[in-house]
């Protein structure tokens, strides 16, 4: 499945709308998605999302759709 991340860049600084960034995954779970992130960079992560078929097909129309690759 495909997970959108919402994050901020830093966890030393404050969370802020405004510097709310996104990535998308492919992950098995929530779970797994989470902790590929939490391990692998130095994000804040707001919150993850799980995208059907219908909401993929919508961010994948938008410019910043990328499919982030973690090693596993």
């Amino acid at each position: 499945m495909i997970f959108k991340v919402y994050y901020q860049p830093s966890k030393k600084i404050n969370p802020r709308r405004e510097n709310t960034e996104v990535l998308y995954l492919e992950a098995a779970s929530e779970v797994e998605a989470r902790i590929l992130v939490e391990n692998q960079t130095p994000y804040n992560i707001e919150f993850i999302e799980g995208l059907d078929q219908a909401a993929l097909a919508y961010e994948q129309q938008s410019v910043n759709y990328k499919l982030t690759e973690f090693d596993r």
